[in-house]
């Protein structure tokens, strides 16, 4: 479970530098707090860390339980594809928000495998 954990604290941790660097651009770009919308770069640094978070919520929970189910060796690689997959979706949303699909894509395919590893994982353990 070592290598999940990893994975784990490696997503809390680039969420929270996706947060520092909304925190930058509202400074750069002049939204004072609470504002989330005055300037397109700020919003584009702002979406991004909010769909993290949106994905957060799915991407946690899911890579424990399909741990509990299937090997970690095998689970943990998924979740550093999501990583990935966050930092692509960064570089390109604040670059040209229609160029987002390739890091969306690497983030949601593999919380659709470790949804259905959990799933799979849990109904076979019903079963027996």
């Amino acid at each position: 479970m070592l290598l999940i954990d990893f994975v784990v604290v490696a997503a809390l941790f680039q969420y929270f530098v996706f947060s520092i660097f909304v925190g930058r651009a509202r400074s750069r770009y002049g939204v004072k707090a609470p504002a989330t919308t005055g300037n397109e770069i700020f919003e584009r640094y702002y979406r991004v860390q909010m769909n993290t978070l949106e994905l957060l919520v799915i991407f946690l929970p899911s890579i424990y339980l399909a741990a509990k189910y299937w090997s970690p060796a095998w689970i943990a690689p998924v979740g550093a594809v999501y990583l990935v997959g966050r930092v692509v979706y960064f570089r390109s949303y604040i670059k040209e928000p229609a160029s987002r699909s390739l890091g969306f894509g690497l983030s949601a395919l593999p919380m659709l495998v470790l949804l259905t590893a959990s799933l799979v994982g849990l109904v076979a353990t019903v079963l027996k």
